[in-house]
């Protein structure tokens, strides 16, 4: 039976990473805007705002431990957060926040778009999570590919080190490194003094 949504107190979990999977994913404060919004609308009671920077790929992130931790204790029985992948992106986390929803430890998951409860179907938010879980493993590989083909073709990857620039004149994915004529010939010779073994 489901609790009613007054009487539920909320961690509000935001989280956004530097990683390729959250290019998509609004700001932080964004975030946390459209979420309070959503509380006051739905007269959800947020005790605490949880923010983190780091991606949900693997498990061990400290703010999500802490959360879950702090349900576990009962300091809130929900969480408001702005879709699902945003909790998790791996297994592990997919199947703790499940297992606790599943047991009312969780009593209610509201995102910015559905509501999740003890008493629903599994399956939805299994898929979801799969779905979350998926896409960063999908990301990997074709990375992983990406890489390897520049290195084919003969291009270098990421940012251009010191001495070299991006060469932005061709289109993504073909760029490679420019001469910095500017600092090329100081940071060789700082090389080859380094190299005499006398600095």
């Amino acid at each position: 039976m489901k609790a009613p949504i007054r009487e539920i107190r909320y961690f509000m979990y935001v989280r956004k990473s530097s990683d390729a999977e959250d290019r998509q994913v609004q700001s932080i404060p964004d975030q946390i805007k459209v979420l309070k919004e959503l509380a006051n609308e739905h007269g959800l009671e947020i005790v605490d705002v949880l923010q983190e920077s780091m991606s949900a790929k693997a498990p061990g992130r400290p703010v999500f431990t802490e959360m879950v931790g702090r349900l576990n204790k009962g300091e809130a029985d929900g969480i408001i957060v702005w879709k699902i992948n945003r909790l998790a992106r791996n297994p592990v986390d997919g199947g703790t926040i499940s297992w606790m929803l599943q047991q009312s430890v969780i009593k209610h998951i509201q995102t910015y778009g559905r509501s999740y409860f003890p008493d629903d179907n599994v399956l939805i938010m299994s898929v979801e999570l799969g779905m979350a879980n998926q896409y960063v493993r999908d990301l990997s590989t074709d990375t992983k590919r990406g890489i390897r083909e520049r290195a084919d073709k003969g291009y270098p990857n990421g940012v251009a080190t010191i001495g070299f620039r991006n060469d932005l004149s061709k289109e993504r994915g073909n760029r490679g490194w420019l001469v910095d004529q500017d600092r090329f010939l100081l940071v060789k010779q700082l090389l080859e003094l380094y190299l005499t073994g006398r600095y």
